[in-house]
């Protein structure tokens, strides 16, 4: 069985017309729609000890992902404000992580260990563990990686990019040319494949060898948000499952293709059914909207 980790970022969506929260984050959502797409899953990371970080590992445990390595701190758990018009997600503020701020990952030899159990390791722009990059690269997990819409900030990609495997990138607002360079340059930089998630664009992979345009799947969207991580997570099941399949050779370039096109149709119609629940997988709370006044 595949097994992915999460390691990053987890927050409570707080959702201001409904007064409800959702359990999230790019690291833990990959990790939570890894499970349900069959993977072995778990999750690395830090939460705070407020009700919002207890509804987080609460969740954690119903759907049985695996968080026996994450850390726990005095302070606020990670949170994003949102706010829903006609089905669109729009991020109104944040605390930016919370704890994980002052207390960043530092990986131990005990989850060095632990991590190599896995065969994709996936965080992103917000998990705080950009640091960690390097030493994760030789422990032999493939790493994926979701810039967000940091992939502009060329110096940070330029650091990161020849430790990553796979690179995710929001392009909403490109076209597909501007996407497909901006593949280019992270290829360049040295991430092995890119993707480019661009809305109801569809999405845009990039190899170096290949550049293959991935339509959506047309949805009424009730919201989109976890729609980029449910694609990363379509794409990562299917695509590395292939890999495992074939003890890590990829060399017949007829199987490699065809396994890159149906990674791409697995994440597109990952992210078109995401986009049809609220939150990002579900497993609301209400919430005290106070806090919305903070």
């Amino acid at each position: 069985m595949l097994g992915v980790i999460g390691i990053g970022d987890n927050v409570c969506d707080l959702y201001i017309g409904s007064g409800l929260m959702y359990p999230g984050g790019q690291a833990l959502n990959v990790a939570v729609y890894a499970k349900q797409m069959g993977a072995r899953a778990a999750y690395l990371g830090v939460f705070g000890n407020d009700v919002l970080a207890a509804h987080v590992i609460a969740t954690l445990d119903t759907l049985k992902i695996d968080h026996s390595h994450c850390r726990q701190y005095e302070g606020e758990n990670g949170y994003a404000i949102v706010d829903l018009v006609d089905g669109e997600r729009i991020f109104v503020r944040s605390n930016r992580g919370g704890v994980v701020n002052k207390h960043p990952i530092q990986l131990t030899p005990a989850d060095l260990d632990y991590i190599r159990s896995f065969d994709v390791i996936h965080s992103s722009n917000n998990g705080h563990f950009d640091t960690q990059l390097g030493l994760v690269a030789s422990i032999g997990p493939a790493i994926s990686y979701d810039f967000s819409r940091s992939w502009r900030d060329s110096k940070h990609s330029r650091e990161i990019c020849p430790y990553l495997d796979f690179a995710f990138i929001s392009c909403g607002d490109s076209s597909d040319e501007e996407a497909l360079n901006a593949c280019r340059r992270l290829r360049n930089e040295g991430c092995g494949i890119v993707v480019a998630t661009m809305g109801g664009k569809g999405a845009l992979f990039h190899d170096g060898q290949y550049s293959i345009k991935q339509e959506p799947c047309p949805v009424k969207a009730v919201d989109t948000l976890g729609a980029g991580d449910s694609f990363a997570a379509g794409f990562l099941v299917s695509f590395m499952t292939a890999i495992r399949l074939k003890n890590g050779a990829m060399k017949d370039q007829e199987y490699y293709l065809r396994n890159i096109q149906a990674a791409l149709k697995n994440g597109a119609a990952a992210a078109a059914k995401a986009c049809m629940g609220a939150g990002a997988f579900g497993y609301s709370k209400h919430f005290d909207t106070d806090r919305l006044g903070s």
